[in-house]
This record gives C-alpha cells, sequence and structure tokens, in this order.
C-alpha cells in the first residue's frame, strides 16, 4: 500500500493543519488495509477561521464580472476531465463505487462546472412595465455573503459540485465540509478551481465530523446561507439551528423510491431499470429504489429474474473493472442495513436472496453484503416505510395503478419515483399523481441531470431544487430596482384613477 496523503483544511488559499492537531484517518471499504488519506479532525476554532477567510474575500470576489467568474469554472471543468481516471480511482478508494460509477461522479462535476460556468452569462432577471408613465423597473440577482455546504460521502464530487459551483458563480464565498468518509474528492474538485484562477479564499475546505465541524458551521452568525445533502434527522437539526438565526437554509435528504410496473410494461427494460437503481451504489443513493411495486400479473416472472440477476452480480473492490456492486461506506452503515434485514424477517417479509454480510478471502477486508431482495412486504412495514440506504429491495404486489400509486404516495418522503409501462394514459395519471420531486417514465429512479431541477417534497426537503436554473435561487438575492425619469413624484400603490 502507498504511504497516506496527509490533507490539511484549506483557509485562506493556505493549507493548516487543526488547531487542535487532530486527525483522523480514511480507509478504503472494499480494503481496510488501505490507508487513503489523514485528515484535519477540525472543530470551531477551525470553521471560525475559514469563515473569516471567506468573508475577508467577499468584497473583492463578488465584484467580478458574473461571466469572468463563469470562465474559472469552464477552465476547472477542462482540468476535470484530464484528470478524470486519476480522480475516479481517488473517489473509488475513498467509498467504495466500482470505477465506472465513480467516472460518472466527475462526469457530473464536470458538466456543473461546464453549466455553472455559463450560467455567468446567463444570470438573467427581468425587466416588467410600470403601471406609471416614464418609468423603467426590473429586478437583478446579486451574491449573498458566506455559504455554508455540508456535503454527503455517496457522491462526494458531484454533489460538491451541484451547491459549490452554483454558489460561487454567484458572487459568494464558500465554507465546504465534506462527508468524513469522502473528503479526497472535495480537495481534487478545489484544486481544479484554484489552478484555473479561483482567488484564495473564496473556497475554503473544513474536514471533521458533523457536532464539531459542521454544526459550528450552521449555527456561525456571518453564515447566512446553509446548503445540506444528508439524513432527514441531520437535516432537520440543520433546518432548526438555521431557523434561529434566519438563515436561508436548503436541505436534501432521503427518499424511499418506487418504482411501479405494470403489466403492460416492458420486463427485459424494467428488470435492468430494477437491477441498476436498487444495487446500483450499493443501494447508497436518496434516488435508489429501495421499493418495487409491481402488478400481480408480472409479478412473479419478474421478480425471479431479479433474483436470478442479482444473486449473478460481482460483489468486490471498486477498483477491479470487472466489480459490479461495492461495498457499503463504513462498519457502522454495514450493521444498520444488517439490522434491517433483520427487522424484514420479524415483519414476516420473505427473503428471496442475500441477506448476509459476504466473508471470506478479500471480503473479510471490507463491508460486503450480498444483494438483497424481500417478498410478500407489506405497505405498513418498517422497510417498505423507512430509508435502509443499502442494497435492500422490497418488493409489493398491487392489482391496479391507483393502488400502486397510493402506496407509492403512502410514505414520508417523496424523492424519486418512477413507472414502466406502454400506456400513455397511465404514464401522464401517475406523472400527474406521484408525489416526488422526480417520475420517470420508462427508466430507473436513479439518472438526475444537471440541466433540470433536483429535489423532493415532503421529508426529502424544505422546497429548494438544486442544479438547472433554480439553483441560483439558493445562492443569490433577488433586488428589485425601479428608475422614475418623469421628474416628478409618481405615488405607486395609490388609487390613481380619473
Amino acid at each position: 500500500m502507498s504511504t497516506p496523503r496527509v490533507f490539511h483544511n484549506l483557509i485562506g488559499g493556505e493549507f493548516v493543519p487543526a488547531q487542535s492537531g487532530k486527525t483522523f484517518e480514511r480507509r478504503n471499504p472494499a480494503d481496510t488495509r488501505d490507508v487513503v488519506g489523514i485528515f484535519a479532525d477540525s472543530d470551531e476554532r477551525d470553521v471560525h477561521a475559514a469563515v473569516e477567510a471567506a468573508k475577508a474575500a467577499f468584497p473583492q470576489w463578488s465584484k467580478v464580472p458574473a461571466p469572468k467568474r463563469g470562465e474559472i469554472l469552464l477552465r476547472a471543468a477542462e482540468l476535470l476531465h484530464a484528470r478524470k481516471e486519476q480522480y475516479s480511482r481517488d473517489l473509488t478508494r475513498e467509498m467504495g463505487k466500482p470505477l465506472f460509477e465513480a467516472g460518472g461522479d466527475i462526469v457530473e462535476a464536470i458538466g456543473m462546472a461546464q453549466y455553472a460556468g455559463s450560467e455567468g452569462r446567463r444570470m438573467h432577471g427581468v425587466t416588467t412595465p410600470s403601471e406609471l408613465p416614464n418609468k423603467f423597473q426590473m429586478s437583478i440577482r446579486q451574491p449573498i455573503g458566506v455559504v455554508g455546504l455540508i456535503t454527503p460521502w455517496n457522491f462526494p464530487m458531484a454533489i460538491a459540485s451541484w451547491k459549490m459551483l452554483p454558489a460561487i458563480v454567484c458572487g459568494n464565498t464558500v465554507v465546504i465540509k465534506p462527508g468524513e468518509d469522502a473528503s479526497v474528492s472535495t480537495y481534487n474538485l478545489v484544486q481544479c478551481l484554484m489552478e484555473a484562477g479561483l482567488p484564495p479564499g473564496v473556497v475554503n475546505i473544513v474536514t471533521g465530523y458533523g457536532p464539531r465541524a459542521g454544526q459550528p458551521l450552521v449555527e456561525h452568525p456571518d453564515v447566512p446561507v446553509i446548503s445540506f445533502t444528508g439524513s432527514t434527522e441531520t437535516g432537520r437539526l440543520v433546518y432548526e439551528l438555521g431557523a434561529r438565526r434566519i438563515k436561508r437554509v436548503s436541505l436534501e435528504m432521503g427518499g424511499k423510491n418506487p418504482l411501479i410496473v405494470m403489466p403492460d410494461a416492458d420486463l427485459d427494460l424494467a428488470l435492468d431499470g430494477v437491477l441498476w437503481a436498487a444495487f446500483g451504489t450499493t443501494g447508497q443513493r436518496c434516488t435508489a429504489t429501495s421499493r418495487l411495486i409491481v402488478h400481480r400479473a408480472v409479478a412473479k416472472e419478474l421478480v425471479e429474474r431479479i433474483v436470478a440477476r442479482a444473486q449473478s452480480l460481482r460483489v468486490g473492490n471498486g477498483l477491479d473493472p470487472a466489480t459490479e456492486m461495492g461495498p457499503l461506506v463504513n462498519e457502522k452503515q454495514l450493521q444498520r442495513v444488517l439490522n434491517y434485514i433483520d427487522i424484514g424477517k420479524q415483519e414476516g417479509a420473505t427473503l428471496l436472496c442475500g441477506g448476509y454480510r459476504l466473508t471470506g478471502g478479500d471480503y473479510d477486508y471490507g463491508y460486503f453484503i450480498a444483494p438483497t431482495v424481500f417478498t410478500n412486504v407489506t405497505p405498513q412495514m418498517r422497510i417498505a416505510r423507512e430509508e435502509i440506504f443499502g442494497p435492500v429491495l422490497s418488493v409489493i404486489e398491487v392489482d391496479s395503478l391507483d393502488e400502486a400509486v397510493a402506496i407509492a404516495n403512502d410514505v414520508a418522503y417523496g424523492l424519486s419515483s418512477a413507472i414502466y409501462t406502454r400506456d400513455i394514459n397511465a404514464a401522464f395519471r401517475a406523472m400527474q399523481a406521484l408525489q416526488a420531486g422526480i417520475v420517470y417514465i420508462n427508466a430507473p429512479t436513479i439518472g438526475a441531470e444537471i440541466h433540470l431541477p433536483f429535489g423532493g417534497v415532503k421529508a426529502t426537503g424544505n422546497g429548494h431544487r438544486e442544479a438547472g436554473p433554480t439553483m441560483l435561487d439558493v445562492f443569490s438575492e433577488w433586488k428589485s430596482v425601479y428608475i422614475d425619469y418623469s421628474g416628478a413624484l409618481q405615488r405607486a400603490q395609490i388609487d390613481n384613477a380619473d
């Protein structure tokens, strides 16, 4: 194994250790003999220093013309593209997903750099006619200040880019605390930005754990905007802490995503979709398909085929090009998934495949679990209602589209959903009725693209949307401007009727 890299906090353009001198290490979840990196174990002192650096950089950065800010992002996209192979390996080592998936993470960051960079020339407001003569009015976007970002480990470069790049193209400065299980990719992203010309202090990185580093960032009085992606439990705390200080808080949290299969569906297509959405990223996606809601007429055939394919998936180290599914991210997550499998058994669901930790040989050095499928699941079972965040699929049989939609909607979450059908009427009915921020027709619940808004309803989020044109709303402030050139007092909002 190679010598572990040491990562200090990035504050004001300088790499500095945590003021406590403490560090923590991150090991490869597929091979815990491999130390990926050693990171600063930060506390509120480091967060304060990072916020001060971001505050100091804000006045000058916010005055840089938006097209010039965008050009830096476009140059960073070229650097990311050139380093995709290297950064993919780093990402696989730190969080476990196979190389072909890790490459997709980097591609998303490239796409966001291109999209957000182009927004530097498209940061549109609106002009409208005034109700009064000789008066012009318009709206403009302006930066807000220091933005605090708290990002997860499952898409460590893509989600960091979804938050960071729109924030800085709007003219804000950033303090980011990446997930402690996957911080290397954030450093790689920021390295490209710095080499592309990003001034010191515009982006600052503070690594560490939620209570010691994340919470001080949320509570800091000089951070008016917080963007968080993670569990619903933590997101609620972030929202509460932010509300006390009247901060703008953007939350993207959990999901319990349904994939509906109707009897007229293309079962070959549905089979591929279910396998990819349930077991891709080892089920560790907020958009993963965790509930298969299938019409009874085709349930037996489809489930038999899913089980056969699930049992043949190659599970292993993501650095092996033949691997189709990697490990869970850490021991805690492994135990969480195994606990939910026990709950499913106790609730009376039928375990058709998987449900156990993989052991023996190289498996003994990682957090591997066999792809798991439950049938005879009822909508009220915990495995059908609670987010598991692992490769566990619960199959629920139904007799109609209306029943399928009702069950799909009867959970706390509302992020992504899907339906497989050849009936255009059924597709449109489902599109309207499904309570979710994302609906797929004849495609699985994963695969969001950066030029459409991303987010959910109910316990999945609080109304904000990342990606797409709406991403700027989180990181910019609207200002309405009125220009009266009449040379006389004109009183708006007064009854001027003759």
